[in-house]
């Protein structure tokens, strides 16, 4: 008789990981339009600067609400992908409603709905693909170099939809979003069908996440570092257009900036195993307070394209630090809550009112508002600290 053959555990886990980038890609493609450019169709719409902004805010303002409750319920069933999917599918259902509504009031219902069933996707994807494998799966996925697809796609479709746009009608823009969404409930239906341990807590799952130990502090650091880079986001181009750099010049320190977040996730496993979580989240806070107190001076090209490489430590350790640290510390039984609030906290809530008062600080202290990031960072860094000394890093 023949031993049996193992299970080729190297082909189950290659299949897996090949799912999850699919999914990110697809999601990442669809960030890569919305973003930049669906403030675009709003003007279009004939919309101006003050209702574009409280229907961002409002887009960015429901995850509070949205991905708490929808986390809670993917805890107590124990299910991902079913939930996934059944979002992306309402959420390109209500993205067709834009196509019949052209007055602020309908677009802001229609953003709020759309969004509600949208930014739920992305945490509990990142759930998904940490959880363990089933028999004869991965005890950890690399999320780094999973991770990195949505980041090349984000580019790639930044890049093709400015270039439609250059000579087309904004329209462009929600045909690309759509034609997206539909990817999105493809690449869906097509990830792993893991199942996480049923959350047993009868209270609010998200309640017993923040009981966690260094859950908190782990929030708090998170926020400060991730939100440090409002200023940035909001502002660098019409810095650096009033420091006399050209649109191309621009563009590339953008490109910069996310290619050195792919290397990083490129080679993060690795780190992840040399430092820890806490540690990689102390490291962006330590590069980001370097990074915005030089940005913030007119320190000539050269120093710039330095600076924007710290974006691999800024924004990609703190994020990597921050999903491995829900995976080690957080049950997987609650970690759709901890991925949920990690995304409504950190990027939603922080970086909304970060966004706010950034606005204010340009407005008074031009490219010195940079200073008060470099502040935010240092302090993330701090708090970042105390979770490594009450606990393994």
């Amino acid at each position: 008789m023949h031993d049996p053959v193992p299970p080729d555990n190297t082909r189950d886990n290659t299949r897996t990981a090949l799912r999850l980038a699919f999914f990110y890609g697809a999601v990442f493609a669809t960030i890569g339009v919305l973003m930049p450019f669906w403030p675009v169709w709003l003007a279009a719409k004939g919309l101006g600067p003050t209702e574009i902004g409280v229907i961002i805010a409002a887009s960015v303002g429901i995850k509070v609400i949205s991905n708490p409750l929808i986390a809670h319920i993917a805890d107590r069933r124990g299910q991902r992908r079913p939930i996934i999917v059944a979002l992306a599918m309402l959420a390109f259902a209500s993205f067709t409603l834009y196509a019949g509504t052209d007055h602020f009031w309908p677009i802001l219902l229609v953003s709020i709905l759309f969004f509600a069933f949208w930014s739920p996707i992305m945490p509990l994807g990142e759930s998904l693909a940490m959880l363990p494998g089933q028999e004869g799966g991965p005890k950890e996925l690399d999320y780094g170099r999973v991770r990195l697809w949505g980041s090349l796609t984000f580019i790639a479709t930044v890049v093709g939809t400015g270039y439609l746009l250059t000579d087309g009608s904004a329209d462009i823009v929600y045909w690309i979003v759509l034609c997206l969404l539909a990817m999105v409930i493809a690449v869906t239906l097509a990830l792993p069908a893991t199942q996480a341990p049923v959350a047993s807590e009868t209270r609010f799952a998200a309640f017993a996440v923040l009981h966690e130990p260094q859950f908190g502090l782990f929030l708090i650091a998170t926020a400060l570092i991730q939100a440090s880079h409002s200023v940035y986001y909001g502002f660098g181009t019409l810095n650096w257009k009033a420091q006399g750099y050209s649109e191309t010049v621009i563009g590339l320190l953008w490109a910069e900036g996310v290619i050195a977040e792919i290397i990083l996730f490129a080679f993060g496993v690795r780190l992840v195993r040399r430092f820890g979580p806490a540690k990689l989240i102390v490291l962006g806070g330590v590069a980001g307070a370097v990074r915005w107190s030089v940005t913030g001076t007119a320190g000539g090209l050269e120093v710039l394209i330095v600076m924007q490489a710290l974006h691999a430590f800024s924004f990609s350790a703190t994020h990597l630090g921050a999903i491995y640290f829900i995976s080690r510390r957080v049950p997987h039984a609650v970690s759709a809550s901890a991925q949920s609030l990690y995304s409504a906290v950190v990027m939603g809530l922080a970086m909304g009112v970060a966004m706010l008062a950034s606005g204010k600080l340009y407005g008074l202290y031009g490219p010195a508002a940079y200073q008060s990031m470099a502040v935010m960072a240092a302090l993330g860094g701090f708090v970042a600290v105390f979770i490594i000394r009450r606990g393994k890093g």
